[in-house]
């Protein structure tokens, strides 16, 4: 099942797409909790989805971003592996859609680059979670393109500036409640040429013990996103590109990089 977030008539909802319809929920998804994905509650009205504008799936209070978690990108940037998770936030401003653009700070040195991640939907209130018990607080799986700019990265000694830039995550099209998360492809395409692709089985550390570990630190909220890190691969952009992040039984969210105005 695929959970949209979109505009309609002036107001924003959410809904389940099945095929080129979009049926509209009642109440958001986050209402019901992680039981959402199992149980929807359709409210009879139907959109074409050409005719609505896709907006991010989700409104995360915080998404919980994942550094060095492929053994490739590891690999690439010379790091060690990490031995616990290596996690920073990005902040709930910095979220954007699908077909949304992606703005280029005006800065004297410059090099913001693309992500291809998997992103993890948490379904409910989340602390303490035992790895057993992971999967009952997922409402599903998107993507999410984690949009760093390396200059700040490497002069500030952490991440906060370089990841936090408005329009630095875009997430969508949907959510996808139905993929199991333990193997799947994750590419990225520039104007249209693959630049990335992995699996998640290279991931270092799993979504189950993902969300045991941050929320043994946090409370994770529903609408809340776990990016689970990017496989080698990363590169630069500039404006007038396309990015396409398409993860595999999920779908492909696209973005249009432009100078900042």
């Amino acid at each position: 099942m695929r959970i949209v977030r979109f505009k309609a008539d002036g107001r924003r909802r959410y809904g389940i797409l099945s095929g080129g319809s979009i049926h509209s929920l009642r109440t958001s998804p986050f209402a019901q909790g992680a039981r959402a994905a199992h149980d929807p509650d359709p409210d009879g009205f139907r959109y074409n989805v050409d005719e609505v504008k896709l907006l991010a799936p989700c409104t995360p209070s915080k998404i919980v971003c994942l550094g060095v978690n492929y053994r490739s990108h590891a690999i690439e940037t010379g790091l060690p592996i990490p031995p616990v998770p290596l996690i920073f936030l990005k902040p709930s401003t910095a979220v954007i859609g699908p077909e949304e653009k992606i703005v280029l700070p005006r800065l004297e040195k410059r090099r913001v680059d693309y992500e291809a991640e998997l992103g993890v939907v948490i379904g409910r209130r989340a602390k303490g979670v035992p790895r057993e018990r992971a999967g009952e607080y997922v409402l599903g799986y998107t993507c999410f393109n984690d949009v760093s700019e390396r200059y700040a990265q490497k002069s500030d000694g952490q991440w906060t500036r370089c990841k936090g830039y408005d329009t630095f995550a875009p997430i969508g099209p949907w959510i996808e409640t139905e993929v199991d998360p333990g193997d799947l492809q994750v590419e990225s395409y520039l104007n249209g040429e693959l630049r990335q692709s992995a699996r998640t089985s290279d991931l270092i550390f799993g979504v189950a013990e993902l969300i045991s570990f941050i929320s043994n630190i946090m409370t994770l909220l529903p609408g809340d996103v776990i990016a689970t890190g990017t496989p080698s691969g990363i590169g630069k952009m500039h404006p007038g590109d396309v990015i396409e992040i398409r993860i595999e039984k999920i779908g492909t969210l696209r973005n249009y990089v432009v100078e900042q105005e």
